[in-house]
């Protein structure tokens, strides 16, 4: 089984009532990103985020009202990476995950990873990839000042499912960008939305009926074309000859057609989080069987990162039971503080659920949830500073957590 490691840099009160400065944050991020080299995680997954999330409370649709602080400090990727490799001598470094909705949009993102790569591959010795999680972005608020907003009655009415359509058009420009082509916006397969694409016949019943009206139909429409998002003439990114072996690309979305769709344009991973169920990791892991692109080589499990959090207590003083029974206790504190902020209120039912999909306990009991749960050539996304701001027990989490729980997980012994 193959370990990386998450690091959400979220700048909220933890379970003790603190909250970092935003320098405290940064220090302590690189801080942990050296352990984590040193400790031998393969990837360091960063989150992306944009905008203040304490600002947005004040929007006439607020996306998360009750959340604290700011969600994420890492508005710029490309710059973190940079640090990241410089701070790292093994360590692999990816987003999870970057909107290429906002921050100027697919055309810009292609550019700005092409240009990292372009002075990262400098070096002929150079070998470590740069993983780039892609999706519509973690909060719809962060790319509405870009324009990514209904743009009439039918858009309005069609949105939820529209937005996700926003994504496949812009996702078709990044990935053929990426290849390095000469595209213009009529290149790009269109948005015509049907009933497919609703979650019910109501929905869909809205969307004909506000197309109806607003384009002066005389009957109700099986399809509806959508105007392009993005129009532009023939373009191509440069620089054009940076190293393309240096690029990893992982999708951040469960809409099974759209997984197929980029990967007829090059080999694109995926996500799944440590909540998805069984049934779906495995139908993803059929699907990519057969439809990554051949480019990438054979498929996998390992091509599929998963989310975990990890609540591991191996401190000095403490009996096994009492490291499980403290392990619980910071995980429960520490995933009410997390659906409070989000939701306003604590679900007793969503806080037991998310201990059932976290890995809880002493070093043992933790070896033991992973071997149970995941197959032995998954690759686990551990997630160690959830909620905690306390970055020497995070640094003492992530040593306990390479140094005894993964090798028993491999093969050590598990008395």
């Amino acid at each position: 089984m193959r370990f990386d490691v998450f690091f959400s840099i979220t700048q909220t009160p933890d379970i003790s009532g603190y909250a970092p400065s935003e320098s405290e944050m940064l220090v302590n991020f690189f801080d942990q990103v050296g352990i984590a080299d040193e400790l031998g995680f393969g990837v360091g997954w960063v989150a992306q985020a944009h905008l203040s999330t304490e600002i947005q409370k004040r929007n006439s649709k607020p996306v998360v009202p009750h959340f604290p602080g700011e969600v994420g400090l890492c508005t710029d990727f490309f710059q973190i990476a940079q640090k990241m490799f410089a701070h790292t001598e093994r360590m692999e470094v990816g987003s999870a995950v970057m909107s290429i909705l906002g921050s100027g949009g697919p055309i810009a993102q292609a550019e700005r990873v092409g240009a990292f790569l372009a002075l990262h591959g400098l070096d002929p010795d150079e070998s470590r990839r740069l993983h780039v999680g892609f999706s519509a972005g973690r909060f719809e608020f962060m790319a509405r000042p870009y324009g990514v907003v209904p743009r009439d009655s039918v858009e309005e009415a069609a949105w939820p499912a529209l937005r996700g359509q926003v994504f496949a058009e812009a996702s078709e420009i990044f990935l053929r960008l990426l290849n390095g082509e000469v595209i213009s916006s009529d290149m790009i397969q269109p948005t015509v939305l049907t009933r497919s694409n609703f979650r019910s016949d109501e929905d869909w019943e809205g969307v004909q009926q506000a197309t109806v009206e607003c384009r002066g139909l005389e009957e109700v429409p099986d399809e509806v074309p959508i105007e392009r998002r993005y129009s532009f003439e023939e373009i191509k990114t440069i620089p054009q000859e940076w190293r393309r072996e240096l690029l990893n690309l992982v999708l951040g979305s469960h809409d099974p057609k759209l997984q197929v769709e980029v990967n007829k344009l090059r080999p694109v991973q995926v996500f799944n989080l440590s909540i998805t169920p069984p049934h779906i990791i495995e139908e993803t892991h059929d699907r990519f069987t057969e439809h990554y692109h051949p480019d990438g080589g054979p498929w996998e499990r390992s091509m599929m990162p998963r989310t975990i959090m990890v609540f591991v207590n191996d401190e000095e003083g403490l009996a096994p039971d009492e490291q499980n029974a403290a392990a619980m206790e910071e995980a429960k504190a520490a995933i009410s503080t997390y659906w409070k902020a989000l939701e306003g209120t604590i679900d007793p039912s969503k806080v037991e659920r998310a201990t059932e999909n976290a890995v809880i306990g002493n070093v043992i009991q933790v070896s033991e949830q992973i071997i149970e749960r995941f197959h032995p050539d998954d690759r686990l996304m551990c997630w160690f500073d959830f909620f905690n701001h306390d970055s020497e027990r995070v640094k003492r989490n992530m040593t306990a957590f390479m140094t005894k729980v993964a090798p028993r997980v491999n093969g050590g012994d598990l008395q």
